[in-house]
């Protein structure tokens, strides 16, 4: 029996239970694996005799059900960040940074880099008490940038948007950026191999840990002039030894961060120093934390395995979970909002691959990128949005995860 069988006896057996239930494709779960092979050879596999009395459970096979229209940019889509679910924000290599209402429109344009985006995060999470937006963004011109802006739109026209507040600093690219669970603060990694914290209000109020620095700025011609402030960074966290390619900050305390110099390492947010490192041979892209009680480390790079650890385990750097089914370099990985068992990761195979830690096979292979495929995210619990190399944000939706 395969999946396909076994999914049409369920489909049969609770159409004679429900007379309107509508036909829909099932995985199944032995001894908690799941299976992704016909039941004989799972068996086999295994080592379980066909004469044992088998428990199969059941559940919403997870796959997209639908390719939404692509949402063209004017260059690389490097950074994408779908964890609104009214709005999607993107970076990308024109220097500009986008919000798009509902999946459809692009309300607003961030502009003021004067290089490549690199990473482009939402600091309210979509919590939005006073009808606004704040957003934060990377680039390669070694700054990040705060924008803050209402979310009434103008049907048929983007707004240009300006920064109010400047945070430079770095002295190289800026590759990665992270918001603390409280949105007050702000981390960022870099190609000059250092980790800052910045603080995202507190200008005047806060002068020990920012200095201010008034600036007139014209952001739309047709515009009024607004002030803009400059900060500094409030510490450093140093110990990577080459760029730090990603962080992570799921906890108060604690910040992760993931480099080309082969390592994963933990830090304690308040005092800056680093608690926990991992080598893994690898030159790391993309680190993400999720699974039961976030407390496990997703992370990618320079080959077609996607590693996920367990920091609590010490001792080894064995990976608990290795995924194997990409054919170039990993360039992203996400963790499912609410779901422990779940994930995405992309590549530069042109391929963005849905996981589940019950079965080493993917649950899905999305492949409606033309080019590699350079960020992902999960968007609303039930899309995955990807940009990449061909210049598009795409969307694919109906993913059901119980």
């Amino acid at each position: 029996l395969s999946r396909m069988g076994l999914s049409e006896i369920v489909n049969s057996l609770l159409l004679s239970a429900e007379p309107d239930h509508q036909a829909q494709p099932f995985d199944f779960i032995v001894d908690g694996e799941l299976v992704r092979m016909p039941l004989h050879q799972f068996l086999l596999a295994k080592g379980i005799s066909a004469e044992r009395v088998l428990e199969l459970e059941y559940i919403k096979a997870v796959a997209p059900r639908k390719q939404e229209p692509p949402l063209p940019h004017d260059d690389w889509v490097s950074a994408v960040d779908g964890s609104n679910p009214s709005f999607i924000l993107t970076g990308c290599y024109d220097g500009l940074a986008r919000i798009w209402k509902d999946a459809a429109e692009c309300t607003q344009v961030l502009e003021g880099h004067s290089g490549a985006i690199t990473s482009a995060s939402f600091i309210n999470k979509g919590v939005e008490t006073d009808g606004s937006l704040h957003v934060v963004t990377g680039s390669k011109d070694r700054s990040l940038r705060l924008f803050k802006f209402d979310t009434s739109v103008t049907i048929g026209s983007s707004k240009r948007i300006g920064a109010y507040k400047i945070l430079p600093g770095h002295t190289s690219s800026i590759q990665s950026i992270a918001v603390d669970p409280s949105r007050n603060m702000i981390c960022s990694a870099s190609w000059d191999t250092t980790i800052k914290l910045w603080a995202v209000e507190g200008s005047e109020e806060d002068s020990d840990t920012v200095s201010v620095k008034k600036r007139r700025m014209n952001s739309d011609a047709s515009g009024p002039e607004e002030s803009q402030l400059e900060g500094s960074a409030s510490s450093t966290l140093l110990g990577h030894t080459q760029c730090v390619s990603s962080v992570a900050w799921p906890e108060q305390r604690t910040i992760y961060s993931a480099s080309w110099d082969h390592s994963v390492r933990q830090w304690d947010a308040q005092t800056g120093r680093e608690t926990w490192n991992m080598f893994c041979g690898k030159a790391l892209n993309c680190l993400d934390c999720g699974g039961e009680g976030s407390s496990l480390i997703a992370a990618g790079g320079s080959d077609p395995v996607l590693r996920v650890w367990d920091p609590r385990k010490p001792g080894t750097t064995a990976p608990i979970f290795q995924f194997s089914s990409h054919s170039s370099w990993i360039s992203a990985c996400k963790w499912h909002p609410s779901s422990w068992f779940h994930l995405i990761s992309s590549s530069f195979d042109g391929k963005v691959m849905l996981w589940d830690l019950r079965t080493a096979w993917p649950l899905a292979s999305v492949d409606s990128h033309k080019d590699k495929v350079l960020c992902a995210d999960w968007w609303k619990g039930d899309s995955v949005i990807s940009g990449g190399a061909d210049s598009k944000l795409c969307i694919s939706s109906g993913v059901e995860i119980a």
